[in-house]
């Protein structure tokens, strides 16, 4: 006989089944896995504290030139990150809602021949530290389009992504900035 659950865990566990499943119904799987072999991941880490959706962010540098596939790994509410100092400067959390619903946001429009898009930049303060992050480019799009998924809600800002069809609209927004950055013309 199992013990019952508290309602926190309850609460944990309905959000984290909830992503999944909304989630799993966006999962391209391995569709594209015939296109060029310069790929790489972007690894959003996905948790529930203080019965809220966060994303998990690392200070890193960006690659270019590269297939990117997003990936959402679900981590346990208590994780700790001990990262090495020499490859990441700092881990910071937030919430999901906040790709959404910015306090600070700004975008810019790129039009280059064969490319239009939109250049999106989160500005969040976390209320630990004070320290402000900006999160930008592919990293800001791949988290918007999570938020978008699980959410299911409209932004505040104008977007790329067609929220009556988002399997569609994410392919296509992703495979035209790929064609885009391997092309030689």
């Amino acid at each position: 006989m199992s013990l019952p659950s508290r309602p926190q865990e309850t609460v944990r566990n309905s959000l984290i089944d909830d992503a999944k499943a909304r989630l799993k119904k966006h999962d391209a799987g391995s569709k594209y896995s015939y296109l060029s072999s310069s790929k790489c991941s972007i690894l959003l880490p996905l948790l529930v504290k203080e019965e809220k959706l966060y994303l998990l962010f690392t200070l890193r540098s960006d690659k270019g030139d590269t297939l990117v596939t997003p990936v959402v790994g679900l981590i346990d509410h208590n994780f700790q990150a001990t990262p090495n100092p020499d490859e990441v400067k700092n881990v910071f959390l937030v919430p999901l809602e906040y790709f959404l619903h910015p306090r600070f946001y700004h975008q810019s429009h790129v039009t280059q021949p064969g490319y239009c898009g939109i250049v999106h930049c989160f500005k969040y303060t976390n209320p630990e530290d004070g320290v402000t992050y900006c999160i930008r480019g592919m990293t800001a799009k791949c988290a918007l389009l999570v938020a978008l998924i699980i959410l299911g809600e409209k932004p505040t800002f104008e977007m790329e992504f067609n929220l009556s069809d988002l399997i569609a609209s994410s392919e296509e927004t992703f495979l035209k900035h790929y064609k885009h950055a391997t092309s030689k013309l």
